[in-house]
């Protein structure tokens, strides 16, 4: 989607990177879960589409749609002044940003959705 309404190619480079997303977030250590709350878990997905490049192109474009989605399906909604979701991508793309600030991040830039 990001690809047909952005420019790019098409493809998957890594199918395994994209498996390995599904189930990210859920992770626990010692019975306690690792991400807690929904814009930490958004960051996870974030970093790792951005990090991992499953896509031949797009994965900054893709991550931040992913993102999107899942505050969307968590009542948030992504509230941000132009350009700022594209240098948020770039951040993290060249590893200038934790997870702490990226979730930071979501948190201050979601708003709950209306019902």
């Amino acid at each position: 989607m990001a690809i047909d309404e952005t420019g790019g190619m098409h493809g998957v480079r890594d199918m395994n990177a994209i498996l390995a997303l599904v189930d990210l977030s859920k992770q626990k250590a010692f019975g306690q879960e690792l991400y807690k709350g929904v814009f930490l878990k958004t960051a996870v997905y974030v970093r790792n589409i951005i990090s991992s490049h499953p896509f031949l192109d797009g994965n900054k474009r893709t991550a931040m749609v992913v993102a999107g989605v899942f505050l969307e399906e968590n009542g948030y909604k992504i509230v941000a002044e132009e350009g700022e979701i594209e240098k948020y991508a770039i951040d993290v793309a060249i590893g200038n940003r934790d997870l702490e600030w990226m979730s930071t991040w979501f948190k201050k830039h979601a708003e709950k959705m209306k019902k």
